[in-house]
């Protein structure tokens, strides 16, 4: 399957994880990808497990002006695009006594504020008929006790996926999100690592998933590239649940 001959693809926070699963089946796909990151040791693995041509940038997303310079840098590099994922993002455990502002700002700048940004300085960079994607979660479904900040920001993610799908919908550019349920990725590491043992941790969610286990960037990014694709021609404003049956009522 070739879906991405010819195509051009964005992904912030493509340099690990789901997003750099997503560059990988997007260029075995016959696409072109540019990712960013700013974890070095992220940014120069990326280097070697993408095709020459691929680029890899530098740009955190919690800076405000990252967003026009990315856009400059796609324009003179790549010229339009036909596909963004929007993928940058963080995560923290806090506890209801311990949200402070440093804290809370630090997830909402990166998490939703980066992202909007992006959106407004690449939009004139997508093609017609082109899709954006945005990473949600299913914590806000969940209601973790310490994951109230996290929650609200991926929460954001999918709101503003489906206010966008209405407002780019008269350039037929498609808007979805993705809701990852628990990924073995470095993200998860990141998020769980004040909670004990990894491997306890693991079983104890994996013991909440009806297919019972965690699930794998690979299986994201199976996913992510479909509403990438003209195979999503029809699908926007949705936002489409990777999590193992977690979020089953």
């Amino acid at each position: 399957m070739k879906r991405f001959v010819g195509k051009r693809i964005l992904i912030t926070g493509g340099t690990s994880g789901i997003g750099l699963a997503t560059a990988e089946r997007i260029v075995a796909e016959g696409g072109e990808v540019a990712v960013t990151g700013v974890t070095q040791d992220h940014l120069d693995d990326a280097g070697r497990r993408l095709p020459s041509g691929s680029l890899v940038l530098r740009n955190d997303a919690s800076d405000p002006d990252t967003a026009k310079q990315l856009a400059n840098k796609i324009k003179d590099q790549m010229g339009e695009i036909d596909g963004a994922y929007l993928n940058a993002g963080f995560g923290q455990n806090m506890a209801v006594e311990d949200v402070d502002a440093e804290g809370f700002d630090a997830m909402m700048n990166v998490n939703v504020r980066g992202a909007a940004l992006q959106m407004a300085a690449l939009k004139p960079l997508i093609k017609d008929g082109g899709a954006v994607l945005l990473t949600a979660s299913v914590a806000p479904y969940l209601g973790g006790p310490k994951g109230a900040i996290y929650a609200a920001t991926k929460a954001s993610c999918a709101a503003m996926a489906r206010s966008w799908a209405r407002a780019l919908a008269d350039r037929n550019i498609r808007v979805n999100s993705v809701a990852p349920g628990p990924i073995e990725t470095n993200f998860f590491d990141a998020f769980g690592s004040d909670d004990g043992d990894a491997d306890e941790l693991r079983e104890q969610i994996s013991s909440n998933v009806p297919l019972g286990r965690m699930g794998k960037a690979e299986e994201v990014a199976a996913v992510t590239c479909f509403l990438l694709s003209d195979e999503a021609a029809f699908v926007t404003g949705s936002e489409y649940m990777v999590d193992g049956g977690m979020t089953l009522r």
